[in-house]
């Protein structure tokens, strides 16, 4: 039985839920989310999201700002559009119920972050995400035009190449029709079509042996378009969080907001010297591809696996107010921030590039939107200034609201789409080649493809992964069809992505940093 909606969202973070909600009043929504709803990148947020709130903060001083940390290979259209239209769609969430901190004075308490020349990022304490992913949620729970379905994987998107099409990148006007969905219950694979798609499905951490994001993080979304051939853009664009804690049993790595070297932390080595003045002159405050790239070379210079972040300088009250989910992780290891140094290390946080869509939200395929970390709007450029991504997601699902309400009744469903045909495939058994495919891919990406690449690790990166593509791509064809077998096949889509762009860019800028290429300075 096939199910139709108008509205079909895949995520539940806050660019999908925060869509749901808009598109909600004018037809049926579906909302699917591979884990429960509340598991999303979002609600991981430490830090908070940037817009401008106050004087002396201005637009202009954000865009700058903006422009500079992405290297100047943003579009600045985009840039000054998220930027002017983040603030009232920040006062909507706000009107939402979230509760973000404020001072004595009654204003909201804003915090200044790597790479931001003013104080303005709000914060709900340092669990900022969970405190919109929950407000958010419970909007959508009670909204009697949306249907959440918990634990279903989006395993492709549908379009014309399900009725027999060819298509390539090439064919114009590619258009999508819904998705293919397992239910990991029955493991069931159901049809939903849909007038509208969004896709919400964040980022691809787990391409990295370390990362700051959630098991979930396996790059669907993007995946999807590609192989839909859909237009995907600025893959090499990988932000490593500079200070995640190290603690090499946990996964994900548990993130150190960048809102603490606000407050004053400062990165040292094992000596207790502070290192960061020998690599630009703001210091711990620099942005985030300069201050990994740093602890990256300080770590090979050292031989050591951490540096260390200094928070002891920071008032207790300021700790316990601002940081108290930090300070307890830490105390849960045995390290007490305020006597003793942070072990850190850089770890995967954040793909600044995904599928490409135009200012309101469009992919290349028709009817299909993006918006969050898996969608490449030309606001990051080669670099994300930090917490900016949550104010981007609010904006362009906004945009992609404003767009599909203003076409959905011109807009049919399309008839004769085939159900998932499982025909001559088999259980697979043997969960190791899944398992130990996922660990080649990832050591090959964390060592070939990371903070400093080079043309000779890209090229060998390449050939590596070419055998676990075609190894998978076979045990794909011939296996009834699991959750980790198609994560896996995503993350090899993803990883290829990366590499190529990588491959094609003859430069060091932003994020990507081959020694090939040493930086010239403009």
């Amino acid at each position: 039985m096939q199910k139709k909606v108008d509205f079909l969202v895949l995520g539940s973070g806050i660019a999908g839920l925060s869509f749901a909600l808009k598109v909600a009043n004018y037809g049926k929504v579906c909302i699917v989310t591979k884990s429960t709803a509340y598991e999303s990148a979002t609600r991981y947020a430490q830090g908070g999201i940037a817009t401008v709130m106050y004087t002396p903060d201005t637009y202009e001083k954000h865009i700058r700002d903006t422009l500079i940390a992405g290297d100047e290979l943003n579009n600045e259209k985009i840039v000054r559009l998220t930027i002017t239209e983040s603030t009232e769609r920040v006062k909507e969430l706000i009107n939402w119920g979230v509760d973000f901190d404020k001072n004595t004075t009654g204003q909201y308490d804003l915090a200044k972050e790597g790479g931001h020349s003013e104080f303005r990022v709000l914060h709900h304490k340092d669990q900022t995400g969970s405190e919109i992913e929950n407000v958010l949620l419970a909007n959508v729970r009670s909204h009697p035009n949306i249907e959440l379905l918990e634990n279903h994987f989006t395993i492709d998107l549908i379009t014309q190449h399900h009725l027999g099409m060819l298509v390539t990148r090439r064919t114009p006007d590619i258009s999508c029709f819904g998705a293919y969905v397992l239910e990991k219950k029955t493991q069931q694979i159901r049809t939903i079509l849909a007038k509208v798609i969004m896709v919400a499905t964040g980022g691809a951490g787990n391409v990295y042996s370390v990362t700051t994001n959630p098991p979930i993080a396996t790059g669907d979304g993007i995946a999807m378009v590609f192989r839909a051939k859909g237009t995907v853009d600025n893959m090499e664009f990988i932000q490593f969080h500079p200070t995640s804690l190290f603690n090499p049993v946990e996964k994900p790595s548990f993130l150190i907001t960048e809102a603490l070297r606000g407050a004053g932390a400062m990165l040292k080595d094992h000596q207790g010297r502070d290192f960061m003045e020998k690599y630009d002159k703001r210091g711990s405050l620099a942005p985030r591809d300069t201050v990994a790239r740093a602890i990256d070379n300080e770590l090979k210079l050292s031989g050591d696996d951490y540096v260390y972040l200094d928070a002891r300088n920071i008032d207790k009250m300021i700790i316990l107010t601002h940081f108290p989910t930090i300070y307890a992780k830490c105390l849960s290891i045995g390290i007490d921030i305020m006597k003793e140094m942070i072990p850190v290390v850089p770890a995967a946080h954040y793909v600044c590039g995904g599928i490409r869509v135009d200012e309101w939200a469009r992919s290349s395929i028709v009817n299909l939107y993006a918006a969050g970390e898996c969608a490449a709007t030309g606001l990051h450029g080669a670099n994300r200034l930090a917490s900016n991504s949550l104010s981007e997601s609010l904006v362009f699902s906004h945009r992609a609201f404003m767009d599909a309400t203003s076409k959905i009744n011109s807009i049919s469903f399309c008839e004769g789409i085939p159900d998932w045909n499982a025909e001559g495939t088999v259980m697979n058994e043997e969960m190791i080649l899944i398992t130990q495919s996922l660990k080649e891919l990832q050591s090959i990406m964390t060592n070939y493809v990371g903070i400093v690449r080079s043309n000779l690790r890209l090229k060998r990166a390449e050939d590596r992964l070419n055998i676990i593509f075609n190894e998978t791509e076979d045990l794909y064809n011939k296996s009834i069809l699991s959750e980790k077998l198609c994560e896996l096949r995503n993350l090899i889509n993803v990883s290829w992505m990366i590499i190529r762009f990588a491959q094609a860019r003859k430069e060091s800028r932003g994020l990507h940093y081959s020694l090939d290429y040493p930086r010239v300075p403009r």
